[in-house]
């Protein structure tokens, strides 16, 4: 088996580096996220492809349902519409006073949309007000963190994409010199300075997507393989951060973590 390894910098770059692919006429693509399955989607409705950490292939449009896929696009969801708003709740177990929660987001992920109404609609239930703060590119998340505290946000919560992912370190920078806790979809950026993270075990996941990239290969139709959800989903706090930050969590809240980081 031969892998071609595509990388990008931005999203801007995603679909030549697909049309590539498809170009080199490639048995089947593997493209982790919402934001990469759009571009290997854009360029072929032929060759398989294949995903792991989608946040709602049915809400973008990426297959027409989870049970019966169609078309050429297959693998495994993490249901983000469904993890944000348990987020925004465990946000506000861990900060009860919260009144006003920015959603940090890309504005190209396919994703953005859906999860930014799942996240005003949890806000609404808890009477809180969710305010969403776009970024482009990497340049704009100190942009991005000024406007939280010029907004007085007391806390913030990301909408995972591979950027947000990628500037893990920058952005537990820039939360601590705000000083706004911030809950993410992915233990990285909790290890990287964030305050909570609540997530689906991604490694597991990717692991998993292989098992379908097998079966595609030995001449199975992505069509006929039905998306699966993640089943082990993971609660992490950050008491370093939050001492820093001069929070102190709830004892019921810790006594639920699946990692605390001393």
């Amino acid at each position: 088996m031969t892998l071609e390894f595509r990388w990008a910098a931005t999203a801007e770059q995603l679909p030549e580096l697909a049309a590539e692919l498809v170009r080199l006429n490639v048995d089947v693509i593997f493209a982790n996220s919402s934001t990469e399955v759009e571009a290997a989607r854009a360029a072929t409705k032929i060759i398989p492809i294949v995903f792991a950490n989608h946040a709602d292939p049915v809400a973008v449009g990426h297959v027409s349902s989870l049970a019966r896929p169609g078309g050429n696009i297959t693998g495994l969801s993490v249901l983000l519409t469904e993890i944000v708003a348990k987020q925004v709740e465990i946000m506000k177990q861990a900060l009860p006073q919260l009144k006003r929660l920015a959603v940090l987001a890309v504005v190209t992920a396919p994703s953005t949309r859906p999860g930014l109404n799942a996240v005003e609609s949890a806000g609404h239930r808890l009477e809180i007000h969710t305010q969403p703060v776009l970024v482009r590119t990497a340049d704009d998340l100190a942009t991005a963190f000024e406007t939280m505290a010029r907004e007085r946000v007391n806390a913030f919560l990301t909408l995972q994409t591979p950027l947000i992912r990628s500037q893990r370190a920058t952005i537990g920078k820039l939360a601590l010199k705000h000083r706004l806790g911030g809950i993410f979809g992915a233990k990285e950026l909790v290890e990287a300075g964030g305050l909570l993270g609540y997530f689906a075990d991604n490694t597991d996941l990717t692991r998993r997507a292989a098992v379908y990239i097998d079966k595609i290969l030995k001449g199975a139709k992505p069509s006929d393989l039905p998306v699966e959800q993640a089943s082990n989903y993971q609660l992490v706090i950050n008491l370093k951060t939050a001492k820093a930050l001069g929070l102190t969590i709830p004892p019921s809240l810790l006594a639920r973590a699946d990692r605390v980081i001393e």
